[in-house]
C-alpha cells in the first residue's frame, strides 16, 4: 500500500511537469547557435533568448584628413625654375664681380630720405647667371643726356676702375639727367650693377635703369625704377632707394634682351649733382 502511494505521488510530479513543459512553464534545453533545429524552434527564437552584455553603440565618425584644407607649398625642382626664357638654375655658375676696396666703414643711413631699404648688414649673396656670362659694357662707347659734363669724362663709366675717389667718375648737371651704354651689339642681359659715387653713404635719388634695342628709346623695357613719387615724370616706380657703398647696387634684369642701356638718376642726398664711377651690364651676346 505505501508502494502504490509513493508511486502515485511521482506520476503526479511526473505529470505537473510534463504540463509546464507544454505551456511554457520551463523553457526547453537551449540549442548551440547555428545547430540544425526541427518543428516549430528556430534560430531565431533560440537568439532571441541569449543574454549579451551592453555595450554602447558604434557610431562611425567620418574619416578627416588633418591636412587636406593647409596650404601645400609647391616646390619646383631647382632645375626647372627659369632665371631667364632660355635658362635654368641647374645652368647657373658663380660670376665674380670684383669688388672695389670699401670707402667707409658701416653703412649709416640718411634719417630723413624717405623710401630707403635697411642695409643688409652683411656680404650680398653670390651673383649666379648663365655659363658664359661676361661685362658686356667693359670698354664700350658711352653717352650722356648732358653733353658736356661738369666733371670727369664719358669713358669713365665703363673703364673697369670701380674705386672711390675725388677724380675716377663721370658727373653731370642737376636735374634728371642719364648716361647710356651701348653694348655694341644685342643680348641677354642678366644684370646691371651700377657704382655712383660711393666715398660716402649717400642716397641717389630717381634711379631708373632701361634697357632698348633702339637707342632713343622709344621702346624700353625698365628694369629698376626707386622713383617713389613720380618726381622724374616716368612714372611711379616699385623699388626702393638704397645707400651707395662699395658692393654698388645689382639690379636682376633676367636676361631680357637689347643692346642699349640707359641709367637716369636726380641728384642724391649730399648735393643735387648726378654721379657714375662705374657702370656693369653682365650678360651674353645674343647667338
Amino acid at each position: 500500500m505505501i508502494h502504490f502511494q509513493y508511486s502515485g505521488r511521482l506520476w503526479s510530479v511526473l505529470t505537473v511537469l510534463a504540463l509546464c513543459v507544454v505551456i511554457g512553464c520551463v523553457p526547453p534545453p537551449e540549442r548551440p547557435i547555428g545547430s540544425t533545429t526541427t518543428g516549430s524552434t528556430n534560430l531565431t527564437s533560440v537568439a532571441s533568448n541569449v543574454t549579451t552584455p551592453y555595450t554602447e553603440p558604434l557610431v562611425e565618425e567620418p574619416v578627416t584628413d588633418p591636412y587636406a584644407s593647409a596650404e601645400v607649398e609647391t616646390v619646383t625642382p631647382l632645375d626647372t625654375v627659369a632665371m631667364a626664357p632660355t635658362t635654368s638654375l641647374a645652368n647657373l655658375v658663380h660670376i665674380d664681380l670684383e669688388l672695389p676696396a670699401p670707402a667707409f666703414k658701416g653703412t649709416p643711413v640718411p634719417l630723413e630720405e624717405p623710401n630707403v631699404e635697411k642695409p643688409r648688414g652683411k656680404p650680398r649673396p653670390p651673383f649666379l647667371a648663365p655659363e658664359g656670362t661676361v661685362n658686356l659694357a667693359l670698354g664700350q662707347r658711352v653717352t650722356a643726356s648732358d653733353l658736356v659734363p661738369i666733371s670727369g669724362e664719358l669713358d669713365l663709366v665703363t673703364d673697369g676702375d670701380k674705386e672711390a675717389s675725388d677724380f675716377g667718375y663721370l658727373g653731370t648737371r642737376a636735374g634728371s639727367e642719364w648716361v647710356q651704354v651701348d653694348l655694341g651689339q644685342k643680348g641677354s642681359i642678366y644684370a646691371v650693377v651700377v657704382w655712383h659715387n660711393h666715398a660716402d653713404a649717400r642716397v641717389y635719388r630717381d634711379v631708373i635703369v632701361q634697357v632698348s634695342d633702339d637707342p632713343d628709346f622709344l621702346d624700353a623695357q625698365t628694369v629698376f625704377n626707386n622713383d617713389y613719387d613720380n618726381s622724374s615724370g616716368m612714372g611711379i616706380g616699385a623699388d626702393m632707394g638704397y645707400v651707395e657703398t662699395s658692393e654698388g647696387k645689382l639690379i636682376d634684369c633676367k636676361g631680357v634682351q637689347g643692346r642699349f642701356v640707359r641709367l637716369y638718376s636726380k641728384g642724391s642726398t649730399v648735393d643735387d649733382k648726378n654721379h657714375y664711377t662705374e657702370v656693369s651690364v653682365y650678360g651674353r651676346p645674343a647667338a
